[in-house]
């Protein structure tokens, strides 16, 4: 898959095609034994380096800020590698999962077309930076348990960018970078959605399960080595995504 337009355009079309009726839902379809090794369809480009190979951009200078913009949608592009694995790989639940992970999926090929088309206007294009891996290594971490893919990707990794997106925008407001403030702003809207379908069914699974779903967490964060969260905390848009009192006070705990 070399073409990231046609999966933003296929993406938007399936969920379209399942919110209407026009495709089935086959809720009881198993993978087969190598699933878990699958790799997305995905560019030849961008170039997959470690995290610590990535520089720090700055969006004070034209090439730093098409970076930062690159950046970002390279992280929307594997939220929707993210989504759609979670409708193809975990058989077995209500038909409503599988519509929920397709509407996120569309949203996030959406938000990266926005960050693709403003990254032209920046004279670059999705490729032209190498990026990092870090979402998807926690999806392959999680790929036998729908319930720890529900704890650690929508309501922990994704969860950070509702912290990380206001000082982003900031910085691009500084930068005389108002478009990319918009764009933001449309993603944090979406991104709030996404964290609160994950958190719903982190919830589901838990009560399906007889377990506590706040007792529970840091035992998956270690288990599964998802990083550790750090201030600041975006608490407001975490309450609009349905994280209760309890989880965000266990936040500021050591």
């Amino acid at each position: 898959m070399d073409a990231p337009d046609d999966k933003v355009a296929a993406t938007r079309a399936l969920a379209q095609a399942a919110a209407t009726g026009q495709a089935a839902l086959d809720t009881a379809a198993t993978l087969p034994p190598a699933a878990a090794l699958t790799i997305p369809g995905r560019p030849s480009r961008p170039q997959l380096v470690t995290a610590l190979q990535v520089p720090r951009r700055s969006p004070f200078t034209p090439e730093g800020r098409a970076a930062l913009v690159h950046a970002i949608a390279h992280i929307e592009f594997n939220a929707i590698n993210l989504a759609l694995d979670a409708v193809w790989r975990f058989p077995g639940l209500p038909p409503a999962f599988y519509l929920d992970w397709l509407k996120v999926a569309a949203e996030e090929a959406l938000h990266f077309s926005l960050l693709a088309g403003h990254l032209r206007t920046l004279g670059a294009r999705y490729g032209d930076f190498d990026a990092h891996d870090g979402l998807w290594t926690m999806a392959e971490r999680t790929a036998a348990d729908v319930l720890a893919r529900m704890a650690l990707v929508p309501r922990t990794l994704e969860a950070r960018g509702l912290d990380a997106t206001p000082p982003l925008q900031a910085k691009f407001a500084r930068a005389g970078d108002a478009r990319a403030v918009e764009i933001l702003a449309t993603i944090l809207r979406d991104e709030v959605g996404h964290v609160e379908i994950g958190n719903r069914w982190y919830r589901f699974l838990c009560a399906q399960r007889g377990l506590d779903p706040v007792a529970l967490y840091p035992g998956l964060v270690a288990r599964y080595q998802a990083p550790r969260l750090r201030a600041p905390f975006n608490l407001e848009a975490r309450r609009a995504a349905g994280f209760d009192d309890a989880e965000l006070a266990a936040l500021t705990q050591p």
